[in-house]
């Protein structure tokens, strides 16, 4: 049966899928700006918001799909599952009427996800355009020697998503998309339109948490990681003091206790930037992925904790100098 699913899932799709993650789906997007870049085109992409994408989700359509997608039995599951729901709204002793539910999947549940992947399954695709989803997280890109011709490529890819969107009942927020010409020159593409709206023009922007600037010179992600770090460190100062009294170890305890200052610590742009640099252009499997970005993104630096001790021990041995 899960077999019988992921056949039904796009291979652009990265979101909520065993063996997939935003770091593979963000290698699959800078190989393909980098393989632009080398080639001396450029690559116009489109970074899509869908609108309140989950709870958008069309009932109808949703069961249409699913009875396209599973057996009988599941369907008719599925379906006991997504009908004759209602909300209502509680306000101290005050309660609303009931009102029927004809949109959206549960966020929080198990099947959430997995019926949202199902309803944006078959999403228009070209093959003059490169596109990838990480569930409602969208891009589309082109590429050119010729500015116009990239253009033209996107927007064609643009119009026909326009048109499966509106039947779907599918919204995008235009003013929350954008658009980036990643280039090593000077030239520009022209702009794109969708639903008749022309897209941000930007020279960076962040994708799945990583900012991608136009010549993927990474300096905007480097210095934005920065900041994190800086602030981390701000607010654990407390923790590494003079002032301090707590023992070595305590401290030890409270750092590896915190589990996202832990990751920020050890994983840094420096090893992510090493990935990309030394991942192939070429995408074979997932799997070649996920070895290659295991292998380069653990930086090879000292251990946070260990760190965090010698310059508890260096504080005090110059207080005990003095």
């Amino acid at each position: 049966m899960d077999d019988d699913i992921n056949t039904k899932i796009p291979t652009h799709q990265f979101g909520f899928r065993e063996n997939h993650s935003t770091t593979q789906q963000c290698h699959r997007i800078v190989n393909e700006i980098l393989k632009s870049l080398e080639e001396k085109k450029l690559c116009i992409a489109a970074f899509l918001d869908m609108q309140q994408a989950f709870d958008r989700v069309w009932h109808d359509g949703l069961l249409y799909k699913l009875k396209a997608t599973f057996p009988i039995p599941y369907y008719l599951l599925l379906k006991s599952y997504l009908t004759d729901r209602y909300s209502q709204i509680k306000y101290n002793m005050e309660t609303s009427d009931k009102f029927p539910i004809h949109s959206g999947v549960p966020q929080g549940s198990i099947l959430g996800p997995l019926l949202y992947l199902i309803f944006t399954a078959y999403i228009p695709t070209r093959n003059d355009t490169v596109i990838a989803t990480f569930a409602d997280d969208t891009a589309i890109m082109a590429s050119n020697e010729k500015p116009q011709t990239a253009s033209l490529s996107l927007q064609t890819h643009l119009n026909q998503l326009e048109a499966w969107l509106s039947n779907w009942r599918i919204k995008v927020n235009e003013t929350k998309s954008a658009q980036v010409t990643f280039k090593n020159r000077k030239t520009d593409c022209p702009v794109v339109t969708i639903n008749g709206t022309q897209l941000p023009v930007k020279n960076e922007v962040k994708y799945l948490g990583l900012i991608l600037d136009q010549k993927l010179t990474w300096r905007p992600h480097i210095t934005a990681k920065k900041t994190q770090i800086n602030l981390k460190l701000r607010q654990m100062n407390w923790l590494i003091g003079r002032k301090s009294k707590l023992t070595i170890e305590k401290k030890t305890a409270l750092i590896q206790s915190d589990h996202q200052t832990n990751m920020v610590l050890r994983y840094t742009t420096i090893g992510l930037c090493q990935a990309f640099k030394h991942t192939n252009h070429t995408t074979n499997t997932v799997k070649n992925t996920t070895n290659s970005v295991q292998c380069t993104m653990v930086c090879k630096q000292q251990n946070p904790t260990q760190r965090f001790q010698n310059t508890i021990r260096r504080r005090r041995n110059h207080k005990n100098d003095k």
